[in-house]
């Protein structure tokens, strides 16, 4: 996908991003240096499975193996996602996420990793934003493959679904029990922009497009019948077959959510024409399903070199929603960062004081809601190094790390020091503290 023309912004592709393949060590040494102590990483099926089939890659493997040694020699734990959008090609020809044995597939992935690193590593997600696999891949087709078939959409979200199921029980079967297996969503927070009753039916559209297609089987073994409704035009959903339910409805340890900026909608204006502001990029094709009547609108405050609306309420709202959806399942926040563009200055230094401020007030957001009952037990920043940001290129600065491209030489920023005060003391220090 990102050898096609025209995929990526200015053509970069992912080919040697920032080298941690080769680098990870003095990148492990860097996390110690500031003291984290976890680390989440993506296992690249590709590197595993190249075919997504068969016998498994022992130098794929060994690498994994080495990096989860060297952080466990430093007293990080290494937290696994199995599945970061990086499906074989041989499994994408044959039909991709909209086939069902692509599920099937990843359950045998699933449980070669599992098998690998179970014994060491504790901390396990199985998928990472499968809405971005399903609806940003195969609807609008801003990433891989780029397909713009939203029926085929939906059906690779149910076989996303299934995938977790059945990699969720295929870690299980060869993992020791005390192991955590969870799922991390983007789940979104649709904000109405009226209390009208079209603009709450539009809201309520995103928000079982976006978080009830996965946390509805995943948490409580069913669709919303409100999903069912509002695609009905587009499918039957005859590809959930009996028992898939149940299968996707796995005990979860804990559930990861990811979150950047809320969602503000309105029922649609007709006669009004212009860009989508979903904040999903650019694309003729929306990834929201049997939603051309929903309106997407940016909400107001200052923003990410994303565009993106900076809004820790939001952070603190998805936390007690499930709180509420799922009594008793402890929270991750899996992802949260945000992007600026971020410059060396005379001094080698770089200095990110809108980054500082963005995490000050997302991870008080999070003590919030600690205080106010949830049960959060980590935090991870999106994130530790500019890298790869897929259809982005490396346009847009994610990383507490600066990475210079031409050489991949790591400068830590501000922000990187700021946090590492505060993973070292469990305190927020002062935005100026840096």
């Amino acid at each position: 996908f990102s050898h096609t023309p025209g995929k990526t912004a200015g053509g970069d592709t992912g080919d040697i991003a920032v080298d941690h393949y080769h680098r990870y060590r003095e990148d492990v040494a860097l996390m110690a240096e500031l003291g984290l102590g976890a680390y989440r990483f993506s296992v690249s099926w590709s590197r595993v499975q190249p075919t997504g089939r068969g016998p498994a890659v022992q130098k794929g493997l060994d690498f994994y193996r080495r990096l989860v040694d060297e952080l466990l020699s430093k007293g990080i734990k290494p937290a696994v996602t199995l599945y970061h959008w990086d499906l074989p090609q041989e499994l994408e020809d044959a039909g991709g996420w909209p086939e069902r044995d692509t599920a099937y597939r990843f359950a045998e992935y699933a449980q070669i990793v599992g098998e690998a690193l179970g014994d060491r590593v504790e901390q396990w997600m199985t998928l990472n934003e499968p809405w971005c696999s399903a609806f940003l891949g195969y609807a609008s087709g801003v990433h891989a493959p780029g397909r713009t078939d939203p029926a085929a959409s939906l059906r690779a979200a149910h076989h996303l679904n299934l995938a977790h199921g059945l990699g969720a029980s295929a870690l299980r079967s060869v993992m020791p029990a005390r192991n955590s297996v969870a799922i991390s969503l983007n789940s979104t927070v649709p904000r109405p922009l009226s209390q009208s009753p079209a603009d709450l039916a539009a809201a309520r559209k995103i928000d079982d497009l976006a978080n009830g297609v996965f946390h509805g089987p995943v948490l409580h073994g069913a669709y919303p019948e409100s999903l069912y409704v509002a695609t009905a035009g587009l499918t039957d959903w005859d590809y959930v077959l009996d028992g898939d339910l149940t299968l996707i409805n796995q005990p979860l340890d804990a559930l990861g959510l990811n979150y950047y900026t809320p969602a503000l909608v309105s029922a649609a204006d007709p006669s009004a024409r212009g860009p989508r502001a979903d904040g999903h990029g650019s694309s003729e094709h929306s990834p929201w399903p049997a939603a051309d009547d929903v309106a997407f609108h940016q909400t107001p405050g200052d923003r990410t070199d994303m565009g993106w609306t900076i809004d820790p309420t939001g952070l603190h709202e998805l936390i007690m929603r499930y709180t509420r959806e799922a009594p008793g399942l402890p929270l991750y926040i899996t992802e949260n960062g945000a992007a600026y563009d971020d410059k060396i200055d005379s001094d080698g230094r770089v200095h990110d004081p809108e980054r500082v401020a963005y995490l000050h007030g997302h991870l008080s957001a999070v003590r919030r809601a600690i205080a106010d009952g949830a049960d959060v037990r980590g935090y991870f920043l999106w994130s530790l190094m500019d890298n790869f940001e897929w259809s982005y290129g490396y346009g847009k600065r994610f990383g507490a790390v600066y990475v210079d491209y031409a050489t991949l030489e790591r400068t830590p920023k501000s922000s990187a020091h700021w946090y590492a005060k505060a993973a070292r003391t469990g305190k927020l220090p002062e935005v100026e503290a840096v």
